[in-house]
């Protein structure tokens, strides 16, 4: 079976173009797709053969938390159709990924111990772009074993600077 990155790409970039102005619309439904998708349980139950297509459609459309536009409903339905809702995940990031280069932004991982506000990740927001050189939409996840501190993950680099990180660099030097 071909890879899931190859399946999603054209998904993603039909439905970039069909965007046109509303990118950032597009991508809220896209993304509560996904997340719709990328449960185990509906996609063995999409995959049974005697599941008709319009049952997984209106489940999926059913447990969703907003009504979708017109567009997303004929998207889901192709999606569904065609038998690709496993792709649904992968073509959410890739259609991130198309919105992001045409913005100059980029997505940002910041792994923090504590929660963090809205102003502190304002400020935070303006520092680290400063520091990567580029606009950056910042998403924040707990990680409570880091201590304190954050970890920044932008593409393939990685600003560290958790306790946890700190003590780690003590203990090589100690051992050393």
């Amino acid at each position: 079976m071909a890879e899931i990155a190859t399946i999603a790409r054209p998904y993603a970039e039909a439905l970039f173009k069909s965007a046109g102005p509303d990118a950032a619309g597009t991508a809220a439904w896209l993304d509560e797709l996904a997340a719709v998708a990328a449960n185990e349980q509906l996609r063995q139950f999409a995959d049974s053969p005697k599941t008709t297509p319009e049952q997984v459609f209106t489940l999926v459309s059913g447990v969703l938390k907003t009504s979708l536009p017109a567009k997303a409903q004929n998207f889901l339905r192709t999606v569904i159709e065609n038998g690709r809702l496993a792709a649904l995940p992968e073509i959410a990031s890739q259609f991130r990924a198309l919105k992001n280069a045409q913005l100059g932004a980029f997505d940002a991982i910041v792994y923090s111990a504590f929660a963090v506000d809205s102003a502190a990740l304002a400020e935070l927001s303006g520092v680290l772009e400063k520091r990567f050189g580029r606009k950056l939409n910042l998403q924040v996840e707990l990680q409570p074993d880091l201590i304190g501190g954050i970890r920044v993950v932008v593409g393939d680099e990685v600003l560290d600077t958790s306790v946890k990180a700190r003590l780690e660099q003590m203990k090589a030097a100690l051992t050393a």
